[in-house]
């Protein structure tokens, strides 16, 4: 089995283009198994993380209560933080990092590992990183990972080498999908982030990958799969399942509030994007290939730090669902802001198998509720959905993609009326982001990651 790109796809996409369509014209009923199937794999995947994280953090949450955190939570950080660094360094050093960088690299043809073995590598080694208090998000690997089953699935098939760019993207679009119960934002990412293509022929197939991957989710979702809640019923059928459910309300006024959301988010999500690179160049520089003893100190020195911090900010995901709910004041969110800003980079900079996403997510709700805080008390009016605004507009800033931020961000809430305020923010994140730079966090981590192999 091979491991790294074909030199055959370093040919002209508008032969890429032709080919699929004769793909198409052959056998399409193949093509449409063949994208369910992946989509299944890439859920199955996902879902796996999803649950083998949330099972390590129970056992985490059960020993704080019986022994102290400034033992509980080092001591498993540093564990963690070997073990992962281990697995990755010795089996599958494609395996590290966040995972986007790996398929975006692929899609531009460059010679990147794929396959299963990379696959299961991050599967494991990210849910004992994360499990263990690493405060990082799922997404990431479940881009990779439903991306090198995508990559798999193509070599089974024997399929051409421009279709197997195109299932690859769409793998890595369904694991968005499938972590989120958001097919359209994994539709949406893996068109504007992914391909960058908008060929109907390709939108088509991507959908298909992506709304089955979806739709899996709820299904396996019956068997304990995945984050515990339910979109299929054996009874009432499939469930409309909101993460947040609100009673979204939405002035005129609003608009001039989120643009100043907006317009705050887009300047932080840069400083942010500098601060996790400048992080990452200097584990780079200190530790070089020394994955394992990065990982260890990096665990231990969050672990201490999350021991002296009160309850609620020792798991990313507790953290997550008290700003999303609005169950804390300004003052609270502002430091749930600076600690994970902090300890995000330190997480990016060890090369733990781990998504950015998920803390942009918080990190952007944070700054929406202490921003909704104020003017509340300036003004009297409360615009409820500053916090989802938030969340979308920090994604939008830090990753130049503010379609798929907002449907990422509207996956929480599932009401329609939530996507113009989401918009709004998305798009002055976006375009304030952009005055100091064109490319994306992830673009520029490629950059790093190409220079430093250079050197």
């Amino acid at each position: 089995m091979h491991s790294v790109n074909d030199p055959q796809q370093n040919q002209d996409p508008l032969i890429s283009s032709h080919s699929i369509r004769r793909l198409l014209e052959r056998g399409w009923l193949v093509v449409v198994i063949a994208l369910s199937l992946t989509g299944l794999g890439a859920t199955i995947a996902g879902l796996l993380f999803q649950s083998g994280i949330y099972l390590l953090s129970d056992w985490r949450r059960e020993l704080l209560l019986e022994i102290p955190a400034w033992i509980v939570l080092p001591f498993l950080g540093a564990f963690g933080g070997f073990v992962s660094g281990w697995l990755v360094s010795n089996l599958a050093p494609a395996a590290g990092g966040a995972g986007v960088t790996h398929i975006m690299g692929f899609l531009r043809h460059k010679s990147v590992p794929m396959g299963l073995r990379v696959g299961f590598v991050k599967l494991v080694a990210g849910i004992v990183a994360i499990g263990c208090g690493f405060p990082l998000g799922p997404e990431g690997p479940a881009v990779q990972m439903g991306g090198s089953v995508a990559w798999q699935m193509s070599r089974w098939l024997k399929a051409p080498v421009a279709f197997r760019r195109l299932i690859v993207a769409a793998g890595g679009g369904a694991g968005i999908a499938a972590v989120f119960n958001a097919p359209l934002g994994g539709f949406i990412y893996a068109i504007e982030e992914l391909l960058n293509s908008a060929r109907p022929v390709v939108l088509l197939l991507v959908l298909i990958t992506t709304f089955s991957a979806d739709t899996w989710a709820d299904v396996l979702s019956v068997f304990g799969l995945g984050s515990g809640t339910k979109g299929l019923d054996p009874i009432l059928g499939f469930l409309l399942e909101r993460k947040f459910p609100i009673d979204v309300e939405f002035f005129p006024i609003d608009v001039i509030y989120l643009i100043t959301l907006g317009f705050f988010v887009g300047i932080l999500a840069e400083l942010y994007t500098r601060y996790v690179l400048m992080m990452q160049r200097q584990g780079q520089n200190w530790f070089g290939d020394q994955l394992v003893l990065r990982m260890s100190l990096s665990g231990l020195i969050l672990g201490g730090v999350y021991a002296a911090l009160p309850s609620k900010f020792h798991n990313l995901d507790e953290l997550f669902h008290v700003i999303g709910s609005s169950q804390t004041d300004a003052a609270q969110a502002l430091a749930g802001f600076a600690v994970l800003f902090l300890s995000t980079g330190l997480a990016a900079a060890s090369g733990a198998p781990g998504g950015l996403f998920m803390p942009m997510l918080t990190l952007g709700g944070a700054i929406g509720l202490a921003c909704g805080d104020w003017v509340q008390s300036l003004t009297g009016h409360l615009p409820n959905t500053y916090v989802f605004a938030g969340m979308g507009a920090f994604v939008a800033g830090c990753s130049r993609t503010p379609i798929t931020a907002m449907f990422l961000a509207f996956a929480l809430v599932k009401d329609l009326l939530i996507l113009k305020p989401i918009l709004i923010a998305c798009l002055t994140s976006f375009l304030v982001a952009r005055i100091f730079s064109n490319h994306s966090i992830y673009e520029r981590q490629m950059s790093m990651e190409a220079t430093s192999m250079k050197i």
